[in-house]
């Protein structure tokens, strides 16, 4: 992972002795010049998310790192990614600009996002389903009355931490199987997978399983279990790191189905190309491995109203810089290969203004909710709120996935996918899609009503998915 200084048989033997906590590293270092200084800590520290060549050893990854003037953390051997630190300004450029890239250098200063949603009060005795729109809209009541989920399946809620002593989630939140993933390496401790600032972990749980005990909410599973396993910070950022770290730790942990209610960070859009390739790899190899590990990986297709299947123009990034999109861009994890991405609609079953939409790109809908109408209420930490997103539309897919899990729990994660895209309701495009009644269409649909940029298969269904 970096190139620097010479170092000596002895202090090679060292850094390969002190590097047990990786398990691969790219070779394929670059000679030093005959010039080489020694490393320095000339910036402050920075994390980097590091490409090696695939069968490179953790050996090579190590020596390789160290010789650029980093610091391996982690290395992920079944996929040759690590993760690096370094204090070294020149670290990216010993290593590789093509392999080596900080989204936490990147980024910088941000603002934080819009604020998440809060509690409004202690947790109610009050049974709240009467509330759930959205549950009856996939009929999820009905699907409780055939099978809840069964506790055999394990989702993986890859967010920003999951309240394991709400009421509604106690029983379902499996400490063993949890982890935070921020550093870009797997914490198992409580503390770093719990929540912190943001109850949208929370909110998505809730959603997937939350209990079917006759108070607060149900969730389309409730039957199922579910791994917090946090890979979103207190700013509402999600680095390239902690998805890698996030699904590799679902790989390894019989994790049956992945919730991925974001995207990855600094970009909306990550393009297959210039420092934008490390992330874009990272992150396709891991979605890759977990899904060969039978992991499901159902992805929000985003909140930004684009067609993913042609993007288009600039877009600027989290620094404030300028980009050009085009068919190379995807939203990750959403846009890679195997990856179930789903859209939002409201409580009209139209698609959501909000929601990025695209021919090819969206597989399947859920309610999402419109924020000029009803949001989506659930879980979160000390009682219950609403939001919308498709953030919130995910989590319906992943329940009726899980259902569909418990009930074939052989089904690989390919398996799985056209079960629930061939029992999806169909949806048709609008006739009409002028949401401001300006007289200008606001996004076009194409398509057929089986299968189109809006809606991709269709609805989801909880009620064929138990049936």
């Amino acid at each position: 992972m970096l190139l620097l200084r010479r170092a000596t048989a002895a202090a090679v033997g060292a850094t390969l002795a002190a590097s047990a906590l990786l398990t691969q590293v790219t070779a394929d270092a670059a000679p030093l010049p005959d010039d080489a200084v020694p490393c320095r800590a000339d910036v402050p520290t920075a994390r980097y998310l590091v490409l090696f060549d695939p069968g490179t050893t953790a050996e090579a990854a190590s020596v390789s790192t160290t010789l650029a003037c980093g610091t391996a953390v982690v290395f992920h051997d079944a996929i040759a990614v690590a993760v690096v630190t370094s204090a070294d300004s020149r670290f990216a450029d010993r290593i590789g600009r093509d392999r080596a890239f900080s989204a936490g250098a990147a980024v910088g200063r941000v603002a934080e996002r819009e604020p998440l949603p809060e509690a409004v009060g202690p947790v109610p005795e009050t049974d709240r389903t009467g509330e759930q729109w959205d549950m009856d809209m996939i009929d999820a009541p009905a699907a409780h009355r055939v099978s809840p989920g069964d506790r055999d399946v394990l989702v993986g809620v890859l967010d920003s931490g999951v309240d394991a002593s709400h009421p509604d989630l106690a029983a379902t939140v499996d400490p063993a199987a949890s982890a935070g993933c921020l550093t870009g390496v797997a914490d198992p401790s409580p503390a770093a997978w719990a929540p912190t600032t943001s109850a949208h972990g929370t909110h998505v749980a809730g959603l997937i399983a939350a209990a079917d005990d006759g108070r607060g909410v149900t969730g389309v599973a409730p039957g199922v279990r579910l791994a917090s396993v946090r890979v979103v910070d207190d700013r509402g950022l999600v680095f390239p790191e902690a998805v890698v770290c996030g699904l590799m730790w679902a790989a390894d942990h019989g994790v049956r189905v992945a919730n991925s209610s974001y995207f990855v960070d600094p970009w909306q859009l990550t393009c297959d190309r210039g420092a934008e390739h490390v992330v874009f790899e990272a992150v396709r190899r891991a979605v890759e491995h977990a899904t060969d590990s039978g992991v499901l990986t159902v992805a929000a297709a985003s909140n930004g109203g684009i067609d993913l299947a042609e993007p288009r123009g600039e877009a600027s990034d989290l620094a404030g810089g300028r980009r050009v999109l085009d068919s190379g861009c995807k939203v990750l994890p959403g846009g890679l290969r195997g990856v179930l991405t789903v859209s939002a609609v409201g409580p009209d079953r139209l698609k959501a203004g909000y929601s990025s939409y695209g021919l090819g790109s969206v597989d399947v809908t859920a309610p999402g909710g419109e924020r000029d109408d009803r949001c989506v209420l659930s879980t979160v930490p000390g009682g219950y709120a609403t939001d919308c997103g498709t953030s919130m539309a995910t989590p319906h897919a992943t329940g009726v996935v899980a259902l569909l899990a418990s009930r074939h729990p052989w089904a690989t994660p390919q398996q799985l996918t056209r079960m629930v895209t061939a029992q999806a309701e169909s949806v048709p495009c609008p006739s009409d899609y002028d949401l401001d009644g300006s007289g200008a269409q606001d996004a076009y649909c194409s398509g057929y009503a089986a299968f189109n940029s809006f809606y991709g298969h269709g609805m989801v269904d909880a009620l064929a998915a138990v049936g």
